[in-house]
């Protein structure tokens, strides 16, 4: 492996001091002799390239006595291009003036002003082929941003200002994507709905959204896919697994096909969990997006997606070392059994846009999407938990010395679950001077079909766990069987405006969204607003409000309790909230950044208890609680290194809830009790401190080297026993620590020229990556395996909270290629 890090990464700078090598030297200006920060300086047909400083200054080596095409360019500028020969040695003084393009500019000034007045921020899509990944899809980025935290890397899924992953809202194209029910860890999760490579833009809210967006409480990842203007596609393979996509526009321009495959394969990195095995996950999906503009006017699209994930595995042993340092402990098993999951799910979208004026639109669209899954297991496992010799010196230090637990386990499952999920919705725009009015309508219609069959058996050193009885007693059994229909209906209307008094900018966007809910009858309005305000001061600053309330309809998920008894009287979650916050745009090192601040508070009220277990959210299945969440977020982002957007963001937050009458008996070791009420307690996702880093480099004398390096902290979550009927007794995860980083070689460029009949002719660009995931190598923990005895000495406690370390370090290469 060293060898092949030599030869991918250092040979190519070596091998430019074997050939005679001269210099182009110069300054990149302006119209007005301003210096030009960031312009390319690159020569076409060969991997050399460099950028100018913040003078506009630039200097690079270039081969002796050849013909060079020497291309300069900059965003905001009409490129340049001159042909050079140099003498061996040669010092090229190349001094250039680019003329400014207008309309280009204009276009970006115009973007900017109206993404700032919203609620959401942009993410830049250019980094996602170079991002360190683990789970293959946008959302490791999407973890980086503030008020966003995770504590897996195996899974897509996020949490946003103390909200759980089921209160998110994904739209691509305007349409809402939906993901499998019965997943209950990062393990069998297979790819996230949305292909990085078919997406043309991201955007995304952490609160306060519009009116237009549907009935979730925490937050919306809008999408945008690709329309094709030619032939391109691309190609990618790593330990990983590999992607392909096709995209294309026929010749008369009215009909676009957009295509892409993903094959993912995670035992390379399964294979570092504390429990040994086989693992076979293969996950695999097909997306295509086909359009037909049958006049200025009259659109047809089609989107559709079908997704294959299987999950096989078949346990050997796990050895676990945890405890403390006074008393260190060790847990063996050895495991007998197998398990087998599928989660297969098919979507269709269908969409009408017809554009009767320039001013105005209207989309008809109608989607389909079923979920097929099946989890069936039967492990056996054997164990023995062993107190460990942690005296200094000792000739056994580290080994056993005592065993102190001894018994078997065997865990049974066989869940069967369909759902259907039909929507159809009008929606509506109509812009003029100053407005822009948008509306909609729709309708949707669910049915599940869920069969549920769990049970554990538990032996501790020959008795059965419940002990105390002649008969043979499971220790937890889940039985049962449900059908499930809903529908549910909506609409909304808002419109955004602004207008300018004194140079002062103001900003609006004022809507309502109203939702009925068949079973349980409800009728729910929801307004929202949003404010957004730029005086005319010198510095370039902005000031946004927004509030709103937000109702999340119970699904199949928040009805079925932990008995599996569904509760169609459910009524829906409520959340109010309050945004306020600023983003100041300003200029260091010659350089442009942003930094944005945000403080919020949300209001919750019919909530729905629940508790974590991996990715497997159990619900209480009752409106038992009320609660809050507060915090405050910072973002700074801008090219910390010329050339390369990076960001760190820094979020602090607290989130309560109370079950009102929830009163226990307290039993003291003097023998008195009393009765209780805890009050405000943590909510599963009370997370006080996140931060993420996304920070992008490059070698200043060769740019084709570049690195990525992806960071994320999260604080001690709050985690209970998932067979306790209580949420407030709750301790604490270890905080989450992960350092993802990436070395890539573009080998190729777009500006590369390779005679005809070459292969390589019809390649733009092509890269390869070096990647090491978890660099650091902690152990980080996703939950708790609860190991149960019979105490057999005296002070030994008869459970053990044996943690679950998710993914050790492990080395990727990734080969990309787009043609």
């Amino acid at each position: 492996m060293k060898k092949i890090i030599f030869i991918l990464f250092f040979i190519p700078v070596f091998a430019t001091t074997i050939f005679g090598q001269s210099k182009i030297v110069g300054t990149i200006s302006g119209e007005e002799n301003e210096a030009v920060f960031l312009a390319n300086i690159a020569v076409e047909g060969r991997n050399i390239g460099t950028m100018t400083n913040s003078s506009g200054k630039f200097s690079i080596n270039v081969p002796e006595a050849v013909d060079l095409k020497v291309v300069v360019s900059c965003v905001g500028y009409t490129s340049r291009v001159f042909n050079l020969k140099l003498d061996p040695d040669e010092s090229y003084i190349l001094d250039v003036q680019l003329e400014k393009d207008i309309r280009e500019l204009s276009e970006v000034s115009i973007s900017v002003r109206q993404e700032r007045a919203t609620s959401f921020q942009s993410i830049d899509i250019s980094a996602l082929d170079l991002l360190p990944n683990t789970a293959g899809g946008i959302e490791t980025i999407i973890k980086t941003l503030p008020g966003v935290s995770s504590n897996n890397e195996l899974s897509s899924q996020f949490n946003v200002r103390g909200g759980n992953f089921d209160e998110n809202l994904i739209y691509v194209n305007d349409i809402q994507i939906y993901r499998p029910f019965l997943v209950r860890s990062g393990q069998q999760e297979g790819l996230s709905f949305i292909n990085p490579d078919l997406i043309s833009g991201i955007r995304f809210s952490a609160g306060g959204f519009d009116a237009r967006y549907g009935d979730k409480m925490a937050s919306v990842l809008d999408i945008a896919y690709k329309v094709p203007g030619d032939f391109a596609g691309s190609v990618s393979a790593s330990l990983l697994g590999g992607t392909a996509h096709l995209e294309g526009l026929s010749k008369n321009g009215k009909l676009s096909a957009l295509a892409g495959y993903r094959y993912k394969t995670t035992a390379y990195l399964l294979n570092t969990l504390e429990t040994a095995g086989n693992y076979q996950p293969q996950f695999a999906d097909f997306q295509t997006l086909l359009r037909y503009k049958l006049n200025p006017k009259l659109e047809f699209s089609f989107l559709g997606n079908i997704s294959l994930n299987q999950y096989n595995f078949v346990p050997e042993s796990r050895n676990t070392e945890f405890g403390t340092a006074n008393e260190p402990l060790n847990l063996k098993i050895y495991y007998e059994g197998n398990e087998k999951d599928y989660f297969d799910t098919y979507m269709g979208a269908a969409t009408i846009k017809w554009s009767p004026g320039e001013r105005t639109s209207f989309k008809f669209i109608s989607s389909a999407f079923t979920t097929r899954e099946v989890e069936s297991f039967d492990i056996l496992g054997q164990y023995l938990i062993n107190e460990l010799d942690n005296t200094i010196g000792s000739e056994t230090y580290g080994d056993s010395i005592l065993n102190i637990g001894i018994g078997s386990f065997l865990n049974h499952a066989r869940n069967y679950l369909e759902a259907y999920v039909y929507s159809f919705s009008v929606l509506g725009e109509h812009k003029s001077k100053n407005h822009n009015f948008k509306w909609g309508t729709s309708a949707e219609f669910q049915q599940v079909n869920d069969r549920i069959s769990e049970w554990d058996l538990i032996d501790s050193a020959g008795f059965s766990v419940p002990s105390g009885s002649d008969m043979l007693e499971l220790y937890n059994v889940l039985k049962s069987e449900n059908q499930l229909s809903i529908q549910r209906f909506s609409a909304y209307l808002q419109d955004t405006w602004s207008y300018k008094i004194l140079d002062n900018e103001y900003y609006f966007t004022a809507g309502v969204r109203t939702t009925y809910l068949d079973l349980s009858q409800q009728f729910l309005v929801s307004p929202r607003l949003n404010f957004s305000f730029k005086p005319s001061w010198e510095r370039d600053l902005m000031f946004h409000l927004s509030a709103g309330v937000y109702y999340q309809p119970p699904f199949y998920k928040e009805m079925r309790d932990t008995d599996g008894n569904l509760n169609e009287n459910l009524k829906a979650q409520k959340s109010v909230h309050f945004v306020t916050g600023s983003d100041y745009i300003f200029s260091a090192w010659n350089r442009p950044f942003k930094f944005s601040t945000e403080l919020y508070y949300k209001h919750l009220s019919n909530l729905v208890p629940y508790k974590v277990d991996n990715v497997r959210i159990a619900y209480a299945g009752e409106n038992l609680a009320e609660g809050y969440a507060m915090g405050i977020d910072f973002k700074i982002n801008g090219e910390f290194v010329p050339g390369s957007e990076s960001w760190a963001s820094l979020s602090l937050m607290r989130t309560r809830e109370d079950i009102e009458g929830d009163i226990f008996l307290q039993l003291y070791e003097d023998g008195s009790q009393e009765y209780y009420e805890p009050g405000y307690y943590p909510r599963p996702t009370d997370q006080l401190m996140t931060f993420g880093l996304f920070f992008q480099d490059y070698l200043p004398s060769n740019p084709e080297y570049k690195v990525n390096l992806n960071f994320l902290y999260g604080s001690r979550l709050p985690y209970g026993s998932s067979t306790k009927d209580r949420y407030d007794d709750v301790f604490r995860l270890p905080p989450y620590r992960r350092v993802d980083i990436g070395f890539s070689k573009i080998l190729i460029k777009e500006i590369n020229s390779f005679k005809e009949g070459n292969p390589l002719a019809h390649i733009k660009n092509m890269w390869i990556s070096a990647e090491i995931f978890n660099l650091l190598g902690i152990n980080n923990t996703i939950s708790y395996l609860w190991v149960r005895t019979i105490a057999n000495q005296s002070g030994v406690p008869d459970v053990f909270a044996v943690p679950n370390y998710l993914t050790g370090r492990r080395f990727n290469v990734k080969m990309t290629a787009r043609f």
